[in-house]
């Protein structure tokens, strides 16, 4: 697969540059959410479709924030590796890539047991009951059982984006999301498996993924080529990693504890209101994707740039990944806007369900412009392994700023179910102002690794 070169990344065409690492990465995310489409539209074809649909939505936080940790560690990885390409450090580019591999294995192992032993206590501490608890129990668990091959997956892809190479993890995440496709029906009503039949369709799919890339990481010559030797941890490399790593993790993690807070109040206006948010969120995800995908994409332009001493090129990379991801959202907010009706009604015709979901899209395309400029400075923070400060956003976001704004609205205006709306809208407004002050400050100008410095310690392996 091609990547985008070393030489095009830091003295090439900066649009172009960031145009040809995006756009795979755009596909790549609409592919993984066309995941969730696929089995929302197969789930609400059930008995009990709302309510299914209403559980899956309801555990999607439980899963991000359980990854939130290992995703951390590879956002770090990503940016690790994009400097030390920068620097020319090809040896120390390999040796990180190959922790990542170790740790997304090992953590994700212990992540699928405690989940398993304790997941369904949690669901039941945020409220779950009935069928959402049921359906909801049903898929996670299953999830959990498949969670090492995800993890491992997000660890290949990381690695693949900080060499510039964001084309191979798009056409391996579309090869699985087609199989996915295939497998949802084939399970859930040939099988008789129902809403576990949806999970199971994505393990599977997701599973044979992970197998592909390792394959093309350790027996290819395509970029970083992996060996055995370079999955035993080494210290100080490690600890570079968790340093960078912990507080994205720790971001992440809080964000997806924010998400299921969220998921608590949704859920007590009741299952069609749940319904109603995650098919909005669903295709408010596929909407996003060019924001997110310039984001990624612009990890790998700052992190190399700031590698390499060009800190000035990195900040017009910021700026033009802004200037691009806006006018990509703002073309796509219109769209959705007049499509509401008719995108909701594919999933469900329960009347409730339509009037919430297709306000709650049209009322998010007001704030769906910001999501361009959101996602361009975390991942300018991200790459330039700025990680505290991608950190404040994301979780200030949530935490400091949206679910104030929904306790308030809630409890003393008559918005009742519409309060989640508009303090979305609110927040993503001021947490972009917020990036902006902190990206105009300039801190995160600074490189996270030393030209001078020596990583690997031969003598200091783990």
């Amino acid at each position: 697969m091609r990547t985008t070169s070393r030489d095009t990344i830091l003295h090439g065409d900066i649009r172009k540059a960031l145009l040809a690492l995006s756009l795979p990465v755009i596909l790549a995310n609409a592919i993984q959410t066309l995941y969730g489409v696929a089995d929302m539209y197969w789930v609400s074809r059930l008995a009990d479709g709302d309510a299914a649909i209403g559980a899956i939505n309801f555990v999607g936080p439980v899963i991000n924030t359980a990854m939130a940790f290992g995703i951390g560690m590879n956002i770090a990885g990503t940016s690790l590796i994009s400097q030390f390409i920068g620097l020319g450090k090809l040896r120390e580019a390999k040796k990180t890539a190959g922790q990542l591999v170790s740790f997304s294995l090992l953590f994700s192992v212990a992540l699928a047991v405690l989940g398993l032993l304790f997941g369904r206590q949690l669901l039941v501490l945020l409220g779950a009951e009935g069928s959402i608890l049921e359906y909801g129990w049903t898929y996670l668990s299953i999830i959990f059982l498949g969670g090492p091959t995800m993890f491992v997956f997000f660890a290949f892809q990381s690695i693949k984006q900080g060499q510039g190479d964001t084309l191979t993890p798009m056409v391996l995440a579309g090869a699985s999301v087609l199989l996915n496709i295939v497998l949802d029906p084939l399970f859930m009503f040939t099988f008789g498996m129902g809403v576990a039949g949806a999970a199971w369709a994505t393990v599977t799919a997701r599973a044979l993924s992970t197998v592909a890339g390792m394959w093309l990481l350790f027996f290819t010559d395509n970029g970083l080529r992996l060996s055995v030797s370079d999955l035993r941890f080494i210290r100080k490399l490690m600890a570079k990693i968790v340093k960078v790593g912990l507080p994205a993790g720790f971001g992440q993690s809080v964000t997806g504890l924010g998400f299921m807070i969220m998921n608590v109040f949704v859920l007590s206006f009741g299952e069609h209101t749940i319904a109603a948010f995650g098919i909005g969120n669903q295709i408010n995800s596929m909407i996003l994707m060019p924001a997110m995908g310039f984001g990624s994409a612009l990890a790998a332009v700052v992190g190399q740039n700031l590698g390499a001493g060009q800190v000035d090129r990195a900040a017009r990379a910021v700026k033009e990944s802004i200037l691009l991801s806006v006018t990509m959202m703002s073309v796509g907010g219109i769209a959705m806007a007049f499509a509401a009706p008719s995108i909701v009604g594919v999933f469900s015709d329960n009347p409730v369900v339509l009037e919430q979901g297709v306000f709650y899209l049209r009322l998010i395309t007001l704030s769906i412009p910001l999501m361009g400029i959101f996602q361009s400075i975390v991942g300018c923070f991200q790459g330039a392994g700025h990680t505290v400060m991608a950190m404040f956003i994301t979780t200030g976001r949530l935490w400091a700023i949206r679910i104030p704004l929904i306790l308030l609205l809630k409890h003393f205006t008559p918005l009742a179910e519409k309060s989640v709306w508009f303090s979305m809208v609110g927040s993503n407004f001021l947490t972009c102002v917020a990036g902006l002050i902190l990206f105009a400050m300039g801190r995160w100008k600074k490189p996270i690794v030393d030209e001078k410095e020596d990583y690997l310690g031969e003598l200091d392996i783990a």
